[in-house]
């Protein structure tokens, strides 16, 4: 059966959008890529109406020390590079928009 991971991360140069997914394992890809539905929420302190969240789609696969992915949010397709240090950590970049940095850990 598939294999599922938990994913963490903080994106923001203050960590102020926190991202949350459940992921599995998809065997038909060669590369054995990962997937599943995501959550950012913002958690900085300058909400006003509660916690802004946006839903979508992270894809990705490992190919040690470095994870690639996609993440699809609010109609943008989104693209991320990382290297493993303590965390995955690199930049997310969306087209029109600046670059975000943004470090994710697997569990």
């Amino acid at each position: 059966h598939a294999q599922s991971l938990e994913v963490i991360g903080y994106a923001g140069v203050l960590g102020e959008w926190e991202l949350v997914a459940t992921v599995t394992k998809d065997e038909a890809t060669p590369a054995g890529e990962f997937s599943g539905a995501l959550t950012m929420t913002h958690v900085g302190i300058c909400t006003q109406d509660g916690p802004e969240q946006r839903t979508g789609e992270i894809r990705f696969r490992i190919a040690a020390p470095r994870l690639d992915a996609t993440l699809s949010l609010a109609g943008l397709e989104c693209t991320y590079s990382a290297a493993l240090t303590d965390a995955y950590t690199g930049q997310m970049i969306c087209p029109g928009r600046a670059a975000l940095p943004l470090k994710l850990w697997l569990r």
